[in-house]
């Protein structure tokens, strides 16, 4: 009954919030007004400048804000107790990330849709500009080349995932040519293609589960090695490199084909995998013993190479609290999408609720669902078995716990480990509704799956951007062709995946993985601070944002610091490519930061630059 109280009141707090301050901040600080010409509407370019409803918006931004990161952060930080990790996220989202969302997409919007790094050229100086797009250039890279692994690591560990997953793109495609181009309406379509993507995930789960492994490939580079195979010759590369190729087809296409379609279809799969959830804490009462804590509340004996809980825990959970990388979908994709600017309210501030509603619940699977049970893969029978023990008895409770997360070992959790504790926590709740394991671990992981490319290919697009924004700076002309600004991004993202990582090639990724954390919340903290510019060159009161600023940029910069100088950090341990990294990323920071002070004087109540006019060649062109 606990953990039912715990999700009851923290959604009941998240609405509070929505209707209050959130409310507070639409009215009184930015003054949304539905009679403003937003950019969809003066550019409409019907490529990336497309006037959209508001649902369809709310879908795309919730489902590339989300990813897999209010999913795999929480998943982690559990280590540290469930406590903790609760009390960030419900905080966290309401008065940071919230916050941090709505005025990034706010202040793009009314920048003409420019990115967040090009609004800073105009806000601060030309050289912020160029500052923040570098930032934005090397955690994109990261960011494409991890959610691409992410994905491949979903389709390897979760075969019954593979179909329906690329079954999605046709019944989107369907759906946005329905609405775009015979002028239909979305809702009936979007709901028919969502109850085929659940058709598709009974068929994936019991009929055609898709394992390479059986058609000769190792699961991993590590394992080709071992069975006298190249190191190329696995699954996870296979995957990603398919996968790479889908998100240059997809990110050029406009956003009206499959984009926001696409988008649509998965907020609404969400919603009802949220429902399902929510229905399992319900009835588990009252089919037998309600979901219990496994995991404890704080951890007070964590393993000897676990980070400190401070100030680890706030860049562990980065979605589901405050993430940076959101600001790019703000300003990126969603600014350019809105039709009616007092849509900003719901989108900028109320996803993010919804995202910390979903790490909420990712919490709770990894702490009290896990205890119901974890599975194995039976290929033969094309289901999912419970593990067991010496004895022959299931493995359950804290043992159940332990399988993920009692190796005593902060360096054994693996991605499988993170992404498979919430997968088959959540799928445990779905049975006290009665829905089969196979089945709702199928549900689990194809969203996991739908919500990371998303991600991965939203994030391509934005990496376009970014392109394009460099190669206007530095006179590059190619780099602002959008085909070429495409390949730059997935061959950048690409050649990161291909790196032998932990695993061999494929997993390369997770060799900068450690890097991303620091870097994404301090792109939140830098976002804070082009946000404040804004407000100040245009007399509005910064009060409320100087705390979540300061805290964005300490943070991060701490934990930088522990990362490159600690004990056991990069350059005693001879990793100098992430000691590099870290460095010039914590160098651009503070060379950012240094020019918001010596500008803030100059700054006050001076309107910024005028945007540039629109036709080829403008930023809104590119």
């Amino acid at each position: 009954m606990g953990t039912l109280l715990i999700a009851v009141g923290t959604f009941i707090a998240y609405l509070v919030a929505y209707h209050t301050y959130g409310k507070w901040l639409a009215h009184k600080i930015f003054r949304l007004d539905p009679a403003a010409i937003t950019p969809s509407v003066e550019v409409d370019d019907g490529h990336d400048y497309v006037p959209t409803d508001r649902e369809v918006v709310f879908g795309h931004h919730f489902t590339s804000i989300a990813g897999t990161g209010p999913i795999v952060g929480p998943a982690i930080a559990v280590f540290w107790g469930w406590l903790p990790a609760l009390l960030w996220v419900l905080v966290g989202s309401i008065f940071i990330g919230a916050v941090h969302d709505f005025g990034s997409l706010v202040v793009s919007m009314r920048s003409r849709g420019q990115t967040i790094g090009e609004v800073a050229g105009r806000m601060i100086n030309p050289r912020a500009r160029l500052l923040f797009l570098a930032v934005l250039f090397m955690a994109l890279t990261v960011v494409i080349g991890i959610f691409g692994l992410v994905i491949a690591v979903i389709f390897a560990k979760y075969p019954v995932s593979v179909f329906p997953v690329w079954a999605e793109i046709p019944l989107a495609l369907a759906v946005g040519y329905w609405v775009y181009k015979r002028k239909g309406k979305l809702l009936i379509p979007s709901l028919i293609a969502l109850a085929l993507m659940y058709l598709t995930i009974y068929i994936g789960a019991y009929h055609l589960p898709i394992d390479l492994t059986h058609w000769g490939l190792a699961p991993n580079g590590a394992a080709a090695v071992a069975g006298g195979a190249s190191p190329y010759a696995n699954a996870v590369v296979v995957w990603t490199l398919v996968l790479l190729v889908y998100c240059f087809i997809a990110s050029v296409l406009p956003v009206w084909t499959l984009l926001q379609p696409r988008d649509f279809i998965n907020s609404h799969e969400l919603i009802l995998a949220l429902g399902l959830l929510f229905a399992g804490l319900l009835v588990s009462p009252l089919v037998g013993e309600g979901l219990t804590f496994v995991a404890p509340a704080v951890n007070t004996n964590p393993p000897a190479d676990a980070p400190p809980i401070m100030p680890f825990l706030f860049i562990t959970i980065a979605c589901g609290a405050v993430s940076g990388f959101h600001c790019l979908v703000s300003s990126g994709t969603t600014a350019k999408q809105i039709k009616c600017e007092t849509d900003a309210r719901s989108i900028g501030y109320g996803a993010m609720l919804l995202e910390g509603g979903l790490a909420v619940v990712v919490i709770l699977a990894c702490t009290a669902g896990l205890g119901r049970g974890v599975y194995t893969y039976a290929a033969e029978a094309h289901r999912y078995v419970p593990d067991v023990d010496a004895s022959g008895a299931a493995v359950i409770g804290e043992a159940a716990w332990a399988k993920y997360y009692g190796s005593g070992t902060w360096a054994s959790m693996k991605l499988p480990q993170k992404i498979g504790g919430f997968i088959e926590g959540g799928a445990n709740m779905m049975a006290s509704i009665g829905i089969p394991v196979t089945m709702g671990i199928g549900i689990m992981a194809v969203l996991v799956a739908s919500f990371a490319a998303t991600t991965l290919d939203t994030a391509t697009r934005l990496q376009r951007y970014v392109v394009t924004g460099l190669g206007s700076s530095l006179r590059i002309a190619p780099l602002t062709n959008r085909y070429v600004a495409t390949a730059v991004a997935v061959i950048g993202g690409g050649a990161i995946a291909m790196v032998a990582g932990p695993t061999g090639p494929g997993s390369g990724g997770l060799v900068l993985w450690p890097i991303f954390g620091a870097t994404n919340q301090l792109l939140a903290g830098l976002s804070f601070l082009v946000i404040c510019f804004y407000l100040i060159r245009h007399d509005k009161p910064i009060w409320f944002l100087v705390g979540p600023m300061i805290l964005m940029l300490i943070l991060p910069a701490w934990v930088l610091t522990v990362q490159i100088f600690g004990e056991a950090g990069w350059l005693n341990s001879g990793k100098y490519l992430l000691a590099g990294l870290g460095g010039a990323t914590f160098g651009l920071q503070i060379w950012m930061v240094v020019e918001g002070a010596l500008m803030y004087r100059r700054a006050k109540g001076v309107a910024p630059a005028p945007l540039p006019p629109l036709g080829k060649g403008s930023v809104a062109a590119t």
